[in-house]
């Protein structure tokens, strides 16, 4: 009983709220890779069985439970909390710098997961240092930081996304990214880019449905498999398509 509601139900929905996220791709093939994007970006594949091998593990994979018996393996990668950062730390409106951004060239890639970048601060003056230390050309305005920001989680996808295919053996023939990174429509670009896939973007609230339809199917409001619940999603959610570029 939780409070007074005796009686209510009580379901299990996905182990964790990326694998209610993971629930809420609309994927139509099981060959995808998925990148559930926010602060973090949580990037993998879905698989039947765990990839227990000694380069998983030191590749920093985790096999993480999912619905239907399936598996989420993944790496989490550093997302938008760099840019979000930067944007308090500026005051400034992001989609005019994203905006601004999408205009300039590519320039410097940096490493996102550098445990330099954890810390809330000055993340605009680490990221130039970070330039610095690397070698590579020093943004010189504001743009110039988010462009490299963007291009820099772009290429982490990618080299997520490579590792996870040769790890698990998992060819991968569309990447599916839902969250509110999915808003950033210059990082769901660059990031088809890079990885030369697809991407298909959203929903935006791919955990909170994800999470609803497990519920409904528990309580018999919807019927189906896995792939099911996903064409439920692909049916009545908004969805872009961004294809790579050279």
């Amino acid at each position: 009983m939780i409070g007074s509601h005796e009686g209510a139900p009580v379901i299990a929905v996905g182990s964790h709220d990326t694998a209610s996220a993971v629930v809420g791709v609309p994927a139509a093939n099981e060959r995808f890779a998925y990148i559930s994007c926010g602060t973090w970006s949580l990037v993998g594949v879905e698989l039947d069985q765990p990839v227990l091998t000694e380069a998983s593990r030191k590749a920093n994979f985790t096999n993480e439970l999912g619905v239907d018996g399936t598996v989420r393996y993944l790496r989490n990668v550093m997302g938008l909390w760099l840019l979000q950062e930067c944007v308090r730390q500026w005051g400034a409106d992001t989609a005019e710098l994203l905006t601004a951004a999408a205009k300039r060239p590519k320039g410097a890639v940096i490493d996102p997961d550098d445990p330099v970048f954890l810390p809330p601060g000055d993340m605009p003056a680490r990221i130039v240092d970070a330039c610095r230390r690397t070698d590579q050309p020093v943004p010189a305005d504001r743009p110039a930081i988010v462009r490299c920001i963007v291009d820099s989680l772009a290429d982490a996808h990618r080299r997520t996304i490579d590792d996870a295919r040769e790890l698990s053996g998992r060819d991968v023939d569309v990447v599916h990214m839902v969250g509110g990174g999915t808003r950033n429509s210059l990082l769901c670009q660059l990031t088809a880019d890079a990885c030369g896939l697809p991407v298909l973007a959203g929903p935006v609230e791919a955990t909170a449905l994800g999470n609803v339809l497990v519920q409904a199917r528990a309580l018999g409001a919807v019927e189906g498999d896995l792939a099911q619940l996903r064409a439920l999603i692909r049916a009545t959610q908004p969805l872009a398509r961004y294809e790579p570029m050279p």
